[in-house]
């Protein structure tokens, strides 16, 4: 009998050596398939639109040469006669780890497309926030499918499993629902962005600018320092006020003069602020009325717009605005009101006079 006919754990020598030569060729093939495909995507980057050839690419060189000889072992067993134990286990380690693989795969495929998604509607030069969130459900979701995969193949019953993560999964979102809510409140802030980090809102009576957005909490610094911190879910659910997408600011103001001021002049003041508002650059001029007679002064009301959302550049132009009317009304000998109340005393002649009729009234009734 020769060398070749000798048999081995029930199996010629010729097959063990078939066997090994069908592991060594698979791994050394698919090792060097797997390269040239990455190489070749990532030559195709530029030359066809979008990411995708340079993704795959980057997918590619994940795979694990491990894995890969593994799986080669698995497939040159197939032509040998193996004990069923040893053959069934070597049947589920092959499937485990090509589950894996492939969940490498996937894992990074989704969270580089996801976090392309979100940097593309991410403003140039802002720092994205929310990746971490998108990224991490994404891969909960791809390997929750690749574990109930594995568990089928391997002849498990996944109906019940899946039945019984049903009932799980609605106790603990019923026990951690807040924490559940402020995590999809995050993704719905990273996807809807009602506002960005750098952002200056207003919530409720609260303001100041996004420091951070998080998976349960977004933190905010107030204008006098300190830092403010809301849960997703309740920031969602209140109304805020987005001041930096502001494209132009209203201003309302009213002065007041003294009632001594003169027809003419009270006539002239509405037209003299316009013509003050008109001069100044990046504004727009709405409307200047004497609205009403007040305690103690004339009220002029003047509406007009700044053209830019900067709190900064308003309150620069109230300024000029300020100097500018105070200069005219001192010209013009226009006096702005101040609280103020006049008392009229009565002449001593009528005074005596009525002194003297109250005593007539005491003689007469005596």
């Amino acid at each position: 009998m020769t060398l070749l006919e000798q048999s081995v754990l029930n199996n010629p020598v010729e097959k063990w050596l078939l066997a090994i030569g069908i592991a060594l060729v698979a791994t050394f093939a698919l090792y060097v398939l797997s390269k040239v495909l990455a190489r070749s995507l990532s030559a195709l980057h530029g030359k066809i639109p979008g990411e995708l050839s340079q993704v795959l690419s980057d997918m590619l060189r994940r795979t694990k040469f491990f894995i890969l000889f593994i799986v080669s072992i698995y497939a040159g067993s197939r032509v040998l006669s193996l004990p069923t134990t040893l053959a069934t286990s070597l049947r589920y380690l092959a499937v485990i780890l090509a589950a894996i693989q492939i969940g490498v795969w996937a894992g990074f495929l989704v969270t580089k497309l996801v976090s392309e998604y979100v940097i593309r509607r991410t403003d140039k030069g802002e720092v994205p926030s929310g990746i971490a969130v998108a990224t991490l459900i994404g891969r909960v979701i791809v390997w929750a499918f690749i574990i109930l995969l594995v568990l089928d193949n391997l002849g498990f019953n996944i109906t019940t499993l899946v039945a019984g993560l049903g009932v799980g999964g609605i106790a603990i979102a019923m026990a951690s629902q807040s924490v559940l809510a402020d995590l999809f409140a995050s993704l719905s802030i990273l996807l809807d962005k009602p506002f960005k980090v750098g952002e200056f809102i207003i919530v409720g009576d609260m303001l100041g600018s996004v420091e951070r957005i998080g998976l349960k909490t977004t933190r905010l610094r107030s204008l006098s320092g300190e830092q403010l911190v809301f849960s997703n879910g309740d920031l969602l659910s209140s109304r805020i006020r987005n001041y930096k997408r502001m494209q132009e600011r209203r201003v309302v103001f009213t002065i007041g003069v003294e009632y001594s001021t003169a027809y003419e002049k009270l006539r002239h003041i509405p037209q003299m602020i316009k013509e003050i508002i008109e001069s100044i650059e990046r504004t727009r001029f709405d409307r200047s009325h004497f609205m009403s007679y007040g305690d103690f002064s004339l009220n002029i009301e003047t509406v007009y717009y700044v053209l830019a959302p900067d709190f900064n550049t308003y309150a620069d132009i109230q300024q000029e605005i300020n100097l500018r009317l105070f200069e005219r009304f001192e010209k013009e000998g226009i006096v702005f009101a101040f609280p103020s109340r006049t008392v009229y005393f009565a002449s001593d002649d009528k005074r005596d006079l009525k002194m003297q009729l109250l005593a007539k009234e005491e003689v007469a009734s005596s």
